[in-house]
């Protein structure tokens, strides 16, 4: 059972062994709210010291951990940005190796940093040619000033429990939205109407901030070598494996089979290094099924490592579709000079 199961099992599971283990987590839960809380307050209060961006910058982040779309969003925010004459500078954590070549994949045109110091990051970036900054996964990043503060909420974490880490997936609570300037609901494999709902919950808990809601939908496919175009359609009624080293390869799966696929996924940690054994079965299952799916995530991994003698994977592509407000968010980037 990898982390990803057992994260999953902990924070969604009803059964009495997963309510059990979580019993044991809550006072390590309970501490996290209280140092969350009192570091968000020392904030407030001026105790403790935000520091300044050399430029404008929009910061995109999540109250939970992982797979709620904060990366496909930034890469949005930053193509917007860029279609205005903007250059952005994409700052990321400096954690995972994939995203640097993500974002360099998503926005062709962008300086994209990653260093666990944003004020570093910020300047080079800038002496770089950046003309605006995006921060990447930065909601809790409470030391760096911005201009616009996004909060992303997945509505597939909506059904998880409603504990702090590690007891449940929660990074800080719902109050944290409030210094927000915007909410984005995001989905993959969850109904619309969840995704309008869980939105409306947190209109009506924050009536002076604005809640869009965005699909992460696969709206095509590439070849990871040839860069060829497929429509998801070729999919249908084809024998898939799927392969996903991300935070949740279960909604990939799941998005996956509604092209009308029958689906192997191979789950993998969030930014999985694939070696020699990952990269052989792979080769065996292009071999074997119709079609190899990876992700963007995982396609920078493999891009160039794939046999040339082999049929080459699919990349399945996300793309950041609106379902309503999304004229707050472009509002709110109107304010970037």
């Amino acid at each position: 059972m990898n982390t990803h199961r057992i994260a999953h099992w902990l924070w969604r599971s009803r059964t009495l062994s997963a309510r059990f283990a979580r019993g044991v987590l809550l006072p390590l839960a309970g501490l996290h709210r209280v140092v969350m809380a009192s570091r968000a307050a020392l904030y407030r209060a001026g105790w403790l010291k935000v520091r300044r961006l050399p430029l404008p910058a929009v910061a995109v982040g999540n109250l939970s951990v992982g797979g709620a779309g904060k990366t496909p969003l930034a890469a949005w925010i930053a193509n917007s940005l860029q279609s205005r004459g903007l250059t952005p500078g994409i700052l990321l954590r400096g954690y995972g190796g994939d995203e640097p070549l993500v974002h360099q994949q998503l926005v062709p045109g962008a300086v994209v940093v990653a260093d666990a110091d944003r004020v570093a990051a910020a300047h080079r970036a800038a002496d770089a040619g950046a003309l605006v900054l995006v921060l990447d996964d930065a909601y809790q990043r409470l030391d760096v000033a911005r201009d616009v503060n996004l909060a992303v909420v997945s509505a597939e974490h909506a059904g998880f429990v409603p504990w702090p880490l590690p007891a449940g997936p929660w990074r800080e609570g719902w109050g944290a939205l409030a210094r927000a300037d915007a909410v984005v609901v995001t989905r993959k494999r969850a109904r619309a109407e969840e995704a309008a709902q869980l939105a409306a919950r947190l209109a009506d808990r924050h009536p002076t901030i604005p809640v869009a809601v965005a699909h992460l939908a696969l709206t095509r496919l590439e070849g990871l070598v040839t860069g060829l175009r497929l429509p998801l359609a070729v999919l249908a009624g084809k024998r898939v494996v799927a392969a996903a080293g991300i935070a949740d390869p279960a909604s990939f799966a799941v998005q996956i089979r509604a092209s009308r696929a029958t689906v192997q996924l191979l789950a993998y940690q969030d930014h999985h290094t694939y070696g020699d054994a990952d990269l052989a079965l792979l080769v065996r299952s292009a071999g074997e099924a119709d079609y190899v799916v990876v992700t963007e995530k995982d396609a920078v991994k493999l891009r160039h490592r794939w046999p040339a003698n082999v049929r080459e994977p699919l990349v399945a592509v996300l793309t950041v579709t609106w379902e309503s407000n999304a004229d707050a968010v472009t509002r709110l980037l109107a304010r970037i000079p």
